[in-house]
């Protein structure tokens, strides 16, 4: 029995770590993650909360719960209620029942999705926590020291998951907006000085280039940079 138990571990924690190297979205990755945690754990609902580092709170970003109450439920403040609890203190918390502790919050809504026992783990990426993931039993369950490892397996590679992601998505990000923004200047003060148009004018011509030639704004500053440097060589 324990073999077949250790089997589904192994497997569960190889289709998350496929998934962090692969092409998928965040959002797909993280769908993935409550998902096949939720199975392994043979988990109620489970979910995955993010802190939202300008207002300190755990947001749910994923679940495989169709209770929309649960989905749509507050979010929390670190350092309150059950999950704000493991966020802060970056240890795991393990309730048996949820609608009797005085710590967790939205009992009404635990008690309308049937849930009783929870197993929280913190999301974190060289000690800083950045979330954590929620599972939850339909009837009053003692977590093993297995579940808790492999819960914790499964939070350390979503946590880097989540983080290389992010950091990959923000820098990309950033460096295209910095690159067309100096494009978009460079071309509007080229069209300013070729044609004696204002800053506004030069600028709702490019929307008007971008729009007719079915190209992106930035490629049309691209080919009035190219153009302009061409004819300054002749």
């Amino acid at each position: 029995m324990d073999n077949i138990i250790y089997e589904e571990q192994v497997k569960a924690l190889s289709k998350i770590s496929k998934a962090i190297v692969s092409d998928l979205y965040l959002e797909d990755i993280l769908r993935l993650i409550v998902t096949v945690t939720a199975e392994t754990m043979d988990s109620n609902i489970c979910s995955l909360m993010l802190i939202d580092e300008k207002n300190k709170e755990l947001l749910i970003r994923a679940t495989q719960s169709i209770s929309e109450e649960y989905i749509k439920k507050m979010p929390l403040k670190v350092g309150e209620g059950v999950a704000g609890k493991v966020a802060k203190e970056n240890k795991p918390m393990i309730v048996k029942d949820v609608t009797k502790e005085k710590e967790y919050r939205h009992k009404d809504i635990a008690k309308k999705a049937g849930l009783c026992s929870l197993l929280c783990v913190p999301l974190a990426v060289k000690g800083k926590v950045i979330g954590v993931i929620n599972c939850y039993t339909s009837k009053p369950h003692d977590f093993t020291e297995s579940e808790i490892d492999l819960l914790t397996s499964i939070a350390n590679q979503a946590a880097v998951a989540i983080e290389n992601t992010e950091l990959m998505v923000k820098s990309k990000v950033i460096q295209e907006e910095l690159e067309t923004r100096k494009r978009l200047e460079r071309a509007k003060g080229i069209l300013m000085r070729q044609q004696k148009i204002t800053e506004e004018e030069a600028y709702l011509r490019l929307q008007k280039y971008s729009m007719d030639n079915r190209k992106s704004i930035r490629e049309i500053a691209e080919a009035i940079i190219l153009a302009e440097g061409l004819s300054n060589k002749r």
